[in-house]
């Protein structure tokens, strides 16, 4: 046996805004320890808690090692010859009697290589087949911004140094970017004002000078305010009408409520929006941070347009230190124009809606293959995806563990690690682009998506398009544009290499992508949401947590807590045993009291599993954002009942 120690550098894969750099020891072909890569100009050396812990994840007794397959209602082993020969026969049946739309491809982010979409290439050839659009994370404010500017992205992350003041608009860098936090925190120490803006008190309030604790969901009303308040003390930039369309209705639209009654709809003292506009206005350099979770809600997109409107008419876009940061474009810097996407599609389901859509998709969806996603976890109403997938002819999953939606799957396959991985990666925290590669070889049964679909492809005549190694296909990917700046697959390999096509300054010379050249301001205040029923009186806000992140890296403890203030439980104890309440469903908790959360929200972690009573999706009712087919998934009210 290889006793020989080695270091070995790959990329985390995992859904994830940082792309960690890893460096993994390995020994006798067995990996003994993760670290961060120290070289890395985002990672610098530390991974956050859940990576650090793959390793128990990585040699779990609970990885599947070989494909399973339904029978008499059971998941048993097969062999991949069979399993593989299983989903040719079936799929090629179900497209053949009710034409390739019966076959839905449903691939999420679980992992965000590349590579993945080489899955979204063989159905695409294979039908095409039925594919989901939107997406239940950054699908408003996304659509929001490409609205807005033409584009979403970002000014280099380093460029935080050149700010003044950083608004934490909603955004927990301590749990959802802690690489974020680092450059943050450096910003302080050079004389940078945060002030962070969440319903929820969390770990960043620890990192901000001002905290500012909003009514769920009044985000827009909020930024209202602040935006009347630029006008009205003409803090607003002297030339910002020469390149926003807009302003005039924009400006209508401002001062169609006074400040007060704007801020009272927020749950906020005036001298809040008096003091964000100073920050904006007269105090920029300002960057706005948008965090993910204002989009989830129905009025999603309304809140991170209003957003860029504040930093637009400030004269914060296109300046060292400015901006409003909801992503950066991962994909950007990479090519692969022959996969078509929609264009060839022949329908779509909304991702938010999976398990609605699905019952009712005429003609019906009689196939279902998941790729990187665990639909019944990661989605709204999580007992209808189970209806809606128990009525499949076919269900195959493709994942390294057993999870709530591969129990309910006819044929599962075992896929690789992040540790195992060979891909290409963007990320969207940041503007380098890398590689993964194994750092030891899959468990003997193991294969990865490339080689389950290449082995797929070999038995309905696709081999010859989907031939190829990884290394193959990840030199395919590295376009003419990224050739044009003399960076090869080789590059990469070698370590991180920022996206040369990404500016340091985004709109630096204020022209912006979209039709007219010009930022293209909000005009009209979204609609009311629905009255909340005056039985549910709290909002469930299910979030990301040092230790779990949503489905992956999951350690969260037996039971789910709910945290609540005190004040607004009379009669009930800490750690208590209750249920928590929809109108849809319901799931056991444990009360966790803490007097810093406001009295209308209930915070619970996200991505438990169903199948331990623990998911918060079980409450959630599937609803889209205003825009960009997101998931409305913080406006959901509950209540918490005795036992």
């Amino acid at each position: 046996m290889n006793t020989d120690v080695e270091e070995k550098r790959t990329t985390c894969n995992r859904d994830c805004p940082d792309a960690c750099s890893i460096l993994a020891t390995v020994k006798g072909g067995r990996i003994t320890g993760i670290k961060g890569d120290p070289e890395h100009p985002i990672t610098q050396g530390s991974l956050c808690y859940r990576t650090q812990h793959f390793l128990e994840r990585q040699y779990s007794p609970e990885r599947l090692t070989t494909p399973l397959f339904r029978r008499n209602g059971s998941l048993v082993p097969i062999t991949w010859s069979e399993a593989l020969d299983i989903a040719a026969q079936r799929l090629t049946q179900i497209r053949n009697e009710h034409g390739p739309e019966a076959i839905f491809h449903y691939r999420s982010g679980g992992s965000l290589g590349l590579l993945k979409q080489l899955s979204d290439y063989f159905f695409e050839l294979f039908g095409p087949v039925t594919i989901k659009h939107g997406d239940i994370c950054s699908g408003a404010s996304e659509a929001a911004q490409t609205l807005d500017f033409g584009l979403s992205d970002s000014n280099d992350l380093h460029d935080l140094y050149n700010a003044k003041h950083i608004i934490l608009w909603g955004k927990n860098v301590a749990t959802s970017s802690p690489h974020t936090l680092r450059v943050i925190k450096q910003a302080r120490e050079r004389g940078a004002q945060v002030v962070l803006i969440d319903p929820i008190h969390h770990q960043s309030v620890r990192w901000s000078d001002r905290y500012i604790q909003p009514r769920p969901g009044s985000d827009f009303a909020l930024a209202m305010a602040v935006g009347r308040v630029l006008f009205e003390q003409k803090w607003h930039c002297p030339d910002a009408s020469n390149y926003c369309d807009n302003w005039h209705e924009f400006s209508a639209l401002v001062h169609s409520r006074s400040v007060a009654d704007w801020c009272a709809e927020a749950d906020l003292d005036p001298e809040v929006a008096h003091d964000l506009a100073q920050r904006l206005g007269p105090g920029k350099p300002t960057t706005i941070l948008v965090g993910w979770g204002m989009g989830r809600r129905l009025n999603g997109a309304a809140i991170t347009r209003a957003l860029d409107a504040l930093g637009a008419i400030t004269g914060n876009l296109g300046i060292a230190g400015g901006g409003v940061s909801f992503y950066f474009r991962r994909r950007d810097a990479f090519e692969a124009p022959f996969i078509k996407g929609a264009e060839a599609a022949p329908r779509s389901i909304c991702e938010p809606l999976f398990g609605p859509e699905l019952l009712k998709a005429d003609p019906p969806v009689r196939a279902t293959w998941i790729t990187a996603g665990n639909p019944v976890v990661m989605l709204p109403e999580s007992e209808t995806s189970v209806r809606a997938l128990e009525q499949q002819d076919f269900v195959v999953v493709v994942d390294s563990f057993l999870t709530d939606t591969a129990k309910l799957a006819d044929l599962v396959l075992p896929t690789t690690t992040l540790l195992e991985d060979d891909d290409l990666f963007g990320a969207y925290g940041h503007h380098y682009l890398s590689t993964s590669q194994p750092v030891v070889a899959p468990p003997p049964g193991v294969r990865s998506d490339l080689e389950i679909m290449q082995g797929l492809a070999a038995r309905v005549g696709l081999a010859k398009e989907m031939a190829g190694s990884a290394q193959d296909w990840k030199a395919r990917f590295i376009g003419p544009r990224l050739k044009s700046h003399n960076i090869s697959l080789n590059d990469l390999d070698q370590g991180p290499v920022r996206n040369p096509m990404a500016p340091k300054i985004l709109f630096e010379d204020r022209q912006f992508s979209t039709p007219s050249g010009r930022v293209n301001l909000i005009t009209h205040a979204p609609n009311d949401p629905p009255a909340a029923p005056t039985d549910y009186p709290f909002q469930m806000l299910s979030v990301s947590t040092p230790k779990a992140q949503s489905s992956q890296w999951t350690q969260v403890p037996e039971t789910t807590v709910a945290t609540v203030n005190p004040d607004a439980l009379a009669g009930f104890k800490n750690g208590q045993r209750c249920l928590l309440e929809s109108e849809i469903g319901a799931i056991e908790v444990v009360l966790h009291f803490d007097p810093n959360q406001r009295h209308d929200v209930v915070i619970v972690p996200k991505g438990g599993h169903r199948d331990k009573g623990q998911c918060p999706n079980v409450l959630i009712q599937a609803r889209t954002s205003d825009l960009g087919g997101g998931g409305a998934l913080y406006d959901q009210q509950v209540r918490i009942v005795e036992l």
